[in-house]
């Protein structure tokens, strides 16, 4: 009885180990002369296109005069609340613009620096507190010292996103 047990056994483990894992029974084949380009979009907010989106260099030309703008940027991301994903800074070489996100909506994932974000919404020219400032620079880890030389207000272009992008 042991015999025909350990037999079955072994047949049974043989049969499985024959089967087909699934993830290779839908395979694509793909030309060996084809250009294939893996891009990983992942969506926050309002599901948007990056249809018309400009480079964020030519959002101080597009805002003229203006306090407000409806528009559609594409921009590097040089950081992100290491709290909970609640702003970031896209960035143009040395200018940085902070983005937040409409009725603190959503969130972006803390290690999306260094990728690209495509962001929907409205720019527009704020004074940013010092307590604001501050909160700003403790989020991004910022030291004590850094913090508390925080003295002034800031006169500068802020972003609210109602939906992003993110490569």
């Amino acid at each position: 009885m042991k015999k025909i047990i350990v037999l079955g056994s072994i047949a049974f483990l043989f049969a499985c180990g024959q089967q087909t894992p699934k993830h290779e029974e839908n395979k694509t084949t793909v030309d060996s002369t084809a250009s294939v380009e893996a891009k990983t979009e992942l969506f926050f907010g309002d599901k948007i296109t990056d249809d018309g989106a400009k480079p964020i260099a030519e959002l101080k030309t597009l805002m003229g005069d203006k306090k407000e703008l409806s528009v559609k940027l594409i921009a590097p991301i040089e950081a992100v609340c290491q709290k909970k994903g609640c702003w970031m800074d896209l960035t143009n070489g040395d200018e940085k613009m902070r983005v937040t996100f409409k009725d603190y909506a959503f969130f972006m994932p803390k290690d999306a620096s260094g990728k690209e974000a495509i962001i929907e919404g409205v720019a527009k020219i704020e004074e940013t507190s010092v307590a604001d400032l501050k909160e700003y620079a403790k989020d991004a880890g910022k030291s004590k010292e850094e913090i508390a030389a925080i003295k002034e207000p800031k006169k500068e272009l802020v972003f609210e996103a109602n939906g992003v992008i993110l490569r």
